[in-house]
Parts: C-alpha cells; sequence; structure tokens
C-alpha cells in the first residue's frame, strides 16, 4: 500500500428539506386548518479517527463527500427525515486543517474521536408554524438553510514516543526491526526506507513499553527538497524524544559532522524540533572500521557533553544498554509533564 500522509478534500453537509404547506382534508370539518409539517435536518459531515486506518490513501483520490439532505416535511404535521451523518475515517493522528485559512479545526488523536466539520442545514418550518389569529390559513413556507460546505486539508502525523533520526543507510530500519515487530524493508543503499514505520518495543513491564517510528534518511540540503526532502519530518513532530543513529563505518565518515548536518536540517525545519531531546547512538559497533573510530568519537561527542552509546543492530550488542537509556529518558520527560499538570 502507497502510504499517504496528505489530502485536501470538499466536504459538503446535505441541505435542510423545505417546510410542507399542507391544509387538513376531512370530511365534516369544513374550515380544517393548516398542517404542514417541517423538513428535516441535513446530515452532518464527521471526521472520526479509528486505529484501523493508517493512511489517507482512500481521500487523496476521493477528494468529494457530500451529506444527504433533509426530507422534506409532509401533510398531517409531518415532519420530513433527518439526513444520515457521513461520517469519513481518517488515521489516529490526523489534523484538519481548513484549507483556505490555514486554521487548525481539530487534532484527532484518539481512536474514536470525532468532529463536525460540516454541519448539516436546519429544516424549513412548514405552514402550520406560521398559523396566527389574523392569519390562520397561511400559504407559504420555510425553504431549508443550506448546508456548511469547505475545502479541508488532513495531515497526519503519526503517534510515538521515539522518533529515529540519521543519514540514510545507518541502521535506522535494521534496528526498529531488532526491537519491535516492525519489518520495514532492509537493503544495503540509500533511502531503503520511503514511508515511515512505527514499532511497539517491550522492554520491562508494560509501563516501559513505547513507540518507535522509524523516518526516512535526511540528508544535507532536505529542507531545500534535496533527496527525499523534509516531508515525513512532521511524523516526529509528536515524538518526546529523538534516537539519533551516526554511522561511522566508512572511512570518510565524521560523526561530528553528520550529527551536525541532521540538527541543522531539524532546525530548518522547525526551530522546536529541533530542540526535542535527543539520544546519539552509534551503529555497526561490529565492524573492525567503527570500533577503531569508536574512542575518538565517544571523546569529540563528550567534550560537548553528549554520551554516546555504541550498538550493534546485526549483532544485538549495546542494544539493551541503549533502550535502558531510552526508557529512563523517557520515565524523566513522563514525570515532568505529570508534575506540570
Amino acid at each position: 500500500m502507497k502510504f499517504i500522509d496528505e489530502a485536501k478534500i470538499y466536504v459538503k453537509a446535505g441541505d435542510g428539506g423545505r417546510g410542507c404547506v399542507s391544509f387538513r382534508r376531512e370530511k365534516y370539518v369544513p374550515f380544517g386548518g393548516p398542517n404542514g409539517g417541517d423538513g428535516g435536518k441535513g446530515g452532518d459531515v464527521v471526521i472520526t479517527a479509528s486505529v484501523s486506518h493508517h493512511t489517507l490513501l482512500d481521500l487523496k483520490y476521493n477528494q468529494h463527500h457530500v451529506a444527504k439532505n433533509g426530507s422534506h416535511g409532509k401533510g398531517s404535521n409531518k415532519t420530513g427525515h433527518s439526513g444520515p451523518n457521513l461520517v469519513i475515517p481518517v488515521p489516529v493522528g490526523t489534523l484538519v486543517i481548513d484549507h483556505e485559512t490555514g486554521e487548525i479545526l481539530a487534532d484527532l488523536v484518539a481512536d474514536g474521536q470525532q468532529y463536525v466539520v460540516a454541519k448539516g442545514g436546519i429544516g424549513g418550518r412548514g405552514n402550520a408554524r406560521f398559523a396566527t389569529a389574523t392569519n390562520q390559513a397561511p400559504r407559504f413556507a420555510q425553504s431549508g438553510i443550506p448546508g456548511e460546505e469547505r475545502w479541508i486539508r488532513l495531515e497526519l502525523k503519526l503517534l510515538a514516543d521515539v522518533g529515529i533520526i540519521g543519514l540514510p543507510n545507518v541502521g535506522k530500519s535494521t534496528f526498529i526491526s531488532r526491537v519491535s515487530a516492525a519489518r520495514p524493508k532492509i537493503a544495503d543503499y540509500p533511502f531503503t526506507t520511503l514511508t515511515p514505520h512505527l514499532g511497539v518495543v517491550s522492554y520491562g513491564d508494560s509501563l516501559n513499553s513505547f513507540v518507535l517510528a522509524d523516518i526516512p534518511g535526511l540528508i544535507e540540503g532536505a529542507h531545500q527538497g534535496i533527496g527525499m526532502g523534509i516531508q515525513f519530518l512532521r511524523h516526529i513532530e509528536r515524538t518526546s524524544l529523538l534516537l539519533h543513529i551516526i554511522d561511522i563505518s566508512k572511512e570518510e565518515a565524521n560523526g561530528w559532522r553528520d550529527f551536525e548536518v541532521i540538527n541543522s536540517e531539524l532546525a530548518s525545519y522547525s526551530a522546536e524540533l529541533a530542540l526535542k531531546p535527543q539520544i546519539v547512538a552509534v551503529n555497526k559497533t561490529d565492524l573492525p572500521v567503527t570500533r577503531q573510530k569508536l574512542g575518538e568519537t565517544i571523546s569529540s561527542f563528550a567534550e560537548k557533553g553528549i554520551t554516546i552509546y555504541p550498538f550493534s543492530a546485526a549483532t544485538g550488542e549495546g542494544i539493551s544498554a541503549l533502550l535502558q537509556a531510552i526508557v529512563e529518558v523517557l520515565q524523566n520527560i513522563r514525570n515532568r509533564k505529570t508534575e506540570n499538570e
């Protein structure tokens, strides 16, 4: 399935039904009064978050969504049927944005959370509503009110505790496949991962479990559209922590330079994203070149006050210590949030 994380759609709520003009026609009732019923309400358009949906693919190619109108009123004071609501399911983590104004209308972060994006029109009143002492036989009724309509933009931001960042081919996909049940494509060439992946990591008891997001690799100049650009960075905006994986297995590789390149791209996208806490880890410690350069890399980062966690996604070496560090930082973040609340 193609991963689609943005869609623009048109929504139109149902119009209210027309009120009815009718008069009683009964035997032995020569002056039957008005009995026209009201029109029914038009259906609303409701955006609903659903865990069974993982992409906006369906909405990308089906842009127009129109709810049904309310039925017209009938004689004998019968109110028309209201139009059924049109429910549009979207993945959990979807932002609903007004396309014209850019206003964020809703942030759907929980399964079953709903937002009425377009309200149906109210049905018109029948002529029975207008009878008065001086006008006992009104021959008019109201038309229904048109339903709301608008263009909206839907943006999916995956919900994860930890986002993995780093240059292409540093082993992000191998790591997430090692510590979770996620199975992204893994190969020895850049940009193997073309879509974000989520994996649930179980570490210790259930309280220490967390969701990990594998984001396609960034390169220098990504904020200018180079490589895959920064289109997937919205998926780590909600994360509490970033896991920055570095690869120094190539002779020309420089850990600190690569670290600065990625953080420069984060800052170009969002200053807030660049300030998120990071855990820095060096992958591929099973390779001789990495082991040879590891001591120098650890020292250069230590001078800047940054601790390096070496590991090998291929052999599993060092992964336990890295997961323990992630859990501890996440727990501190959660504790601070609880205190602030």
